[in-house]
């Protein structure tokens, strides 16, 4: 292999040189598809000048390549998923992939559907539970694999955002604000991630000696639903003084809901949400900052190295992204509206 300045020379570094992506310059070395003049002439001079021989003991990548990656999500709704996939096609674009979604809400045989895509992509981005680990084990041993936003399987990268100390950290808050009766809003059962935010606001009480917090309020994840978690707090009355929501959706759904029947807020209840959506900014919810574009993008690059080198599945999956507490005035902190207007609303 060569070498320049003490690194191996690969096909990104192929790609740096010629100004193209990895994608054009894998489809020169195979001549697999037609390229202009130009473009074949800076690829190849760039390899030649770089002394780069292809991997697999020489031989050209592989012709069978699709250059398209499989993305399976629980569903497109939502300024979470928007901004995953924004991120996820920004960087397959950089590297000429492009990128097949499926949403398996409302399929019936979501494991038939995703068998097919597997014949026409060069490797899948599963997201969630969206499909159950046996299935996951399975296609993994036919198609490069990463995961996203859900639990370790064997033999595929995983890709996450840091949950736990972020949301012990915000319950916490909470409690310092005085605040003694918290409940969580959201399903601890519904995803791994909404499963750590509820372990992490579980170890702050824990930490105060408070054994008998309300439980969950197992709500969906949707404004459209803020209305029976609004029951739900009229029907604790009392025994709730801070409602900590999974998501930034359901907490500024709720927000407007408990405003309109007259429950201050944070006067009368304390309001966090996940996320940190645009809406959240003016509304003054205080939330934690999610790098849901990020997580796209890094699942995107996993999977574009792992389709290029199939030995990175047996490395230590990537430390989860960093998320952030920004405090507001929905628990009780003071707020100014017109920093979120100057674009100067961020954590303190």
């Amino acid at each position: 292999m060569a070498y320049r300045d003490g690194e191996p020379v690969t096909i990104y570094t192929v790609a740096e040189r010629a100004g193209v992506s990895i994608a054009t310059v894998s489809r020169v070395l195979q001549g697999s598809r037609p390229a202009s003049a130009e473009t074949r002439s800076k690829v190849l001079r760039a390899a030649a000048e770089l002394d780069y021989v292809p991997l697999r003991a020489g031989r050209a990548l592989p012709a069978n390549r699709h250059e398209a990656h499989g993305l399976v999500l629980p569903e497109l709704s939502g300024p979470y998923y928007s901004a995953v996939l924004m991120g996820y096609e920004s960087a397959a674009a950089h590297y000429g992939q492009s990128v097949v979604v499926v949403v398996t809400a409302n399929r019936s045989d979501m494991r038939r559907t995703v068998r097919d895509l597997t014949g026409r992509v060069d490797g899948l981005v599963i997201a969630q539970s969206t499909l159950p680990d046996a299935a996951v084990a399975t296609i993994r041993r036919k198609i490069p694999t990463v995961l996203l936003a859900r639990e370790h399987v064997r033999g595929c990268p995983t890709v996450t955002a840091e949950n736990v100390h972020a949301a012990t950290e915000l319950a916490r808050h909470l409690l310092d604000h005085g605040r003694q009766r918290l409940v969580f809003v959201g399903d601890p059962h519904g995803s791994p991630d909404i499963r750590r935010r509820y372990a992490g606001f579980c170890a702050a009480l824990e930490e105060r000696g408070m054994t008998e917090a309300a439980p969950p309020i197992p709500a969906i994840l949707d404004e459209r639903y803020a209305a029976d978690v609004a029951a739900e707090l009229r029907r604790l009355g009392s025994r709730v003084d801070a409602a900590v929501c999974a998501n930034d959706e359901l907490a500024l759904g709720l927000m407007v809901m408990l405003n309109a029947q007259g429950v201050r807020v944070p006067h009368d209840l304390a309001l966090t949400g996940w996320d940190d959506i645009m809406t959240a900014r003016y509304m003054g919810l205080s939330t934690v900052r999610q790098p849901m574009h990020e997580l796209g993008r890094l699942a995107a690059t996993h999977l574009h190295r792992l389709v290029n080198d199939p030995a990175l599945a047996d490395r230590p999956d990537p430390e989860p992204l960093p998320s952030r507490v920004v405090l507001r005035g929905s628990c009780g902190c003071h707020w100014d509206r017109t920093t979120a207007v100057r674009g100067k609303d961020s954590p303190p």
